[in-house]
């Protein structure tokens, strides 16, 4: 019974230590989370529907079209007149429309051009914009723009993507950068107890001044503001993170205590790829609010030759082939003398709302290419400055690495020298001070070298790839 106990409370211990064994977040991980869940990343997925259901939108313009109309009258106990007319009109891309149906008329006081057979008449034929719609009019100018904004819409995505996971990646180093300075001042504070403790134990011996304890308790005072500092800042950065961690179903998530970020010896520095500035070279083509542009003027350039078109005067042809059905079959007494056709014509004397409308729309495509050209040249900007700035971050990151690592042999020298009796407690602290402090400039640089990475990324507009 006593082997069973003590059995499961070694069970209990284990499962407790394995409990509160620290789980790390890395950056890759977290963004991944951000990508899948964070509303915002949902909010882009809509885009493409949005898309794909203007482009329904506009492809319905096209749909075939079923008619039927029916009017009578009906006084003093007469039939005045009764008309029938129903049939099927098919839109075609280039102005042309099909359409065919079946009319039967008949009253009293029906107007003679109405008249039919008792039968009715069965017709077919088509009509034809010879002039404006020629070869464009409105459906097809609408669906032309949807398609574009379907291809404009992924653009869009990639936008919204890109802008998300750069505010995301700067809070995961402001996290990490937190972290790390809290390990950093929790050493600190361990360094500066054990200080205290031994110096008060060589005043007891004599071997120390007394003033010595007052030095090292002021060590102990300044680092543990620093830790109390550092502990808020980790919780105020843990806090923010968690706003872009979301599980499925948008659900917000928190983070954990166990859950830390990477550890400062864990990061290398990153420099200039190559695929960064071939990423350069084609900014122009690539960069998505650049390409949302480009589809832009490519819609307004479709405005325009709207515009073009609606200068030009009205005339439209109709012809439709009649016939008029024996029973059941309709085409027994078809001639080809027996038609209906008419012609529409009309023009504006002026043309000026025409006019008007087209220099709109000029103006339009020329502004909108102004605003192309000064996003352009302010991305390039960003990005050639991200990129330098990536560049000396890098440098700066190996430059310090040799900086610690001098500041831990000084501090080691000096530490020898107060064990020996050649150095004083003023010293010894000053040289811990400065390795402190260049651990803490090396985190900061570390945490600036990744920025600059997403950074770098973000201005090429890549970061969503």
């Amino acid at each position: 019974m006593k082997k069973a106990w003590i059995y499961i409370l070694f069970l209990f211990s284990h499962f407790v230590l394995f409990a509160q064994k620290p789980i790390t977040l890395s950056y890759e991980d977290f963004i991944d989370r951000v990508k899948k869940n964070h509303p915002i990343a949902k909010q882009a997925e809509l885009k493409l529907l949005y898309g794909d259901a203007y482009l329904q939108k506009s492809r319905g313009m096209f749909d075939p079209k079923a008619y039927s109309e029916v009017s009578q009258k009906y006084f003093n106990e007469k039939q005045y007149y009764s008309t029938t007319n129903s049939g099927l009109k098919i839109p075609t891309w280039y102005g042309l429309e099909f359409g065919g149906g079946y009319e039967q008329n008949q009253g009293i006081y029906l107007d003679p051009q109405n008249n039919t057979p008792n039968a009715g008449l069965w017709y077919a034929g088509a009509s034809l914009n010879l002039g404006q719609g020629l070869f464009i009019d409105e459906r097809r100018a609408e669906l032309r723009k949807a398609q574009i904004y379907v291809e404009s819409t992924q653009a869009e995505r990639q936008a919204i993507y890109n802008e998300l996971i750069y505010e995301a990646g700067k809070f995961y180093w402001d996290w990490f950068t937190s972290y790390n300075v809290l390990k950093v001042y929790e050493d600190a504070l361990t360094l500066a107890n054990q200080r205290y403790e031994a110096v008060k134990q060589g005043v007891l011996l004599g071997d120390k001044p007394s003033i010595d304890t007052v030095e090292a308790g002021i060590q102990v005072q300044n680092r543990l503001l620093n830790l109390q500092q550092a502990q808020l800042n980790f919780k105020n950065n843990t806090a923010q993170l968690s706003v872009y961690l979301w599980d499925e179903g948008i659900i917000p998530l928190e983070i954990t205590e166990e859950t830390i970020p990477y550890k400062s010896e864990e990061i290398k520095s990153q420099t200039i790829t190559s695929n960064l500035i071939l990423k350069l070279d084609s900014i122009e083509y690539k960069h998505p609010e650049l390409v949302q542009y480009q589809f832009k003027i490519e819609q307004l350039g479709i405005e325009k030759k709207l515009k073009q078109e609606m200068i030009k005067p009205k005339l439209n042809l109709k012809y439709n082939a009649i016939t008029e059905p024996v029973g059941n079959d309709v085409f027994s007494q078809y001639n080809m003398n027996n038609y209906k056709w008419g012609m529409e014509f009309s023009m504006p004397l002026f043309v000026r709302k025409e006019r008007g409308d087209l220099k709109i729309a000029k103006l339009k495509i020329d502004e909108t290419e102004l605003l192309f050209d000064t996003k352009k040249a302010t991305l390039i900007f960003k990005a050639k400055s991200s990129i330098n700035e990536l560049e000396t971050s890098f440098n700066q990151v190996n430059l310090y690495s040799n900086t610690v690592q001098d500041y831990a042999k000084l501090l080691d020298g000096e530490k020898q020298k107060f064990d020996a009796g050649e150095s004083s407690l003023f010293m010894v602290n000053s040289r811990e001070l400065g390795y402190i402090n260049t651990k803490l400039k090396l985190i900061e640089l570390l945490a600036k070298n990744q920025k600059a990475v997403i950074a770098a990324q973000y201005s090429l507009g890549i970061l969503a790839e």
